[in-house]
């Protein structure tokens, strides 16, 4: 048996909130999660804007902020207005498995969204959502082999999911099961100082589901309350082996957004039509390339606006003279959106107000933080302000969870409020590695 405090081992719930947690540990429905309070610190956390699982976990596996490590969403577009999906190719800083395997030291690496596709390491991974092939998923061959043959799921099948609760139901307790294997054969298999599980059937299950939370006479409620009891078996389980073949190794249990109720979805590019600042050269636009002469303004899934520069877009029609005036004149109008009588947005930011460093260029030029309730989406071809989609959950970037395994834990970050860029640096201090350029304040 091994005591190496310079050692650490994580468990991401992804979307998992904070708020969620505490009431299903009141309900009974979490009793390990609970039992490792009275060795360890819950926490509320925020996560990075916009709060989606592709900026949030690249976020945390570098440390740094989107300005340093490129990815600002699912999807980009080209100068020409060509849509395309960053992968970790995009990535442009050292992740924390890079750092460690400097030093000769290995990591596993399961099942983190936005690392496919995967890339040699010191250690052993297979990567998460998005990932599209299994092969191209994993490293070393042998992590595949194991894989295949187990009959490992990468994801829940999302588009057979909206036609069907009923496959989404059996899909999501397979996926679990394939995922909880997978997890812990690694951790008991390979050698790692640094492991690192995820698990996103989580986030799968509140964004068709939080209704059935929601409400008791929800024919799936009993059902959502025995999956997190399924995923409750699970941190009981992998703590339990945590102290039992690694004594002494800290637990980390994250997620890396919150979530809540979704009320309205609202299509920020009908905003910008009606208000003249997006010009489409078709009705219904087929694409990201029928944005038409006259745009000034467009936006993307999800909370993000780009004003439409010279010298950057194919058909650009702000100068740099003008671009802050917009900017401002924008913040004020999208501001003044309401729904229901209600505000949408809680907050517009200016880029540099949120990021910084060499991929700036590359970062929304607004991002929107919305009040509860509704979801900003980018849709370019819709025909109204809000309507009703078929998920019902959301993400919140106010209500993370993060647990660490200590009682005596001080606080480094003060009063305030940790952050997902307090996480790395926290892992650093753990696994005795420089976090050199690291934003964030070691939470230990």
């Amino acid at each position: 048996m091994e005591n190496n405090p310079t050692k650490a081992a994580f468990l991401g719930l992804d979307g998992t909130p904070y708020t969620l947690a505490l009431d299903l540990m009141e309900r009974g429905v979490m009793p390990n999660l609970k039992a490792l309070l009275s060795e360890g610190t819950l926490r509320r956390m925020d996560t990075v804007m916009p709060e989606v699982s592709s900026v949030a976990w690249t976020t945390f596996m570098t440390g740094v902020n989107p300005g340093r490590h490129g990815i600002f969403g699912f999807m980009e577009l080209k100068p020409g207005y060509e849509m395309y999906f960053p992968n970790f190719s995009h990535m442009k800083a050292r992740t924390l498995w890079d750092r460690l395997g400097e030093s000769g030291r290995s990591s596993v690496v399961i099942n983190v969204p936005s690392t496919y596709p995967a890339r040699p390491l010191k250690g052993a991974m297979t990567a998460g959502f998005v990932a599209l092939d299994l092969k191209k998923a994993t490293y070393p061959d042998s992590v595949y082999q194991y894989l295949s043959g187990m009959g490992y799921r990468i994801d829940v099948d999302t588009v057979k999911a909206r036609q069907n609760v009923d496959f989404l139901v059996d899909d999501l307790k397979l996926t679990l099961a394939r995922r909880r294997e997978a997890i812990l054969h690694f951790m008991d298999n390979e050698p790692w100082d640094l492991f690192l599980g995820v698990v996103t059937e989580t986030d799968r299950l509140h964004h068709y589901l939080w209704d059935a939370y929601a409400d008791p006479s929800h024919r799936l409620h009993g059902f959502f309350f025995d999956y997190y009891r399924e995923i409750d078996s699970l941190v009981g389980e992998f703590a339990d082996r945590l102290k039992d073949r690694h004594p002494g190794v800290p637990l980390l249990i994250m997620s890396d957004h919150g979530f809540g109720a979704l009320e309205w979805q609202v299509n920020i590019n009908f905003w910008l039509k009606e208000n003249g600042y997006l010009k489409l050269s078709k009705e219904p636009a087929q694409s990201w390339e029928d944005i038409g002469p006259g745009t000034r303004a467009f936006a993307l899934d999800p909370s993000r606006v780009y004003i439409n520069l010279k010298g950057k877009y194919k058909r650009g029609e702000v100068g740099p003279e003008e671009y802050g005036q917009l900017c401002d004149e924008l913040a004020r109008g999208l501001m003044s959106i309401e729904v229901d009588g209600r505000k949408v947005l809680k907050a517009v930011y200016k880029k540099d107000e949120i990021y910084s460093g060499p991929c700036m260029e590359n970062a929304p030029d607004l991002v929107l933080l919305s009040n509860p309730g509704f979801d900003l989406k980018g849709a370019i071809s819709r025909d109204v302000l809000n309507e009703k989609g078929f998920l019902t959950g959301m993400h919140t970037q106010d209500d993370a969870m993060l647990y660490i395994g200590m009682t005596d834990m001080p606080d480094k970050a003060g009063e305030r409020k940790p952050s997902i860029l307090d996480v790395p640096p926290t892992l650093c201090r753990f696994l005795a590695i420089d976090g050199g350029e690291m934003e964030g304040t070691p939470l230990v």
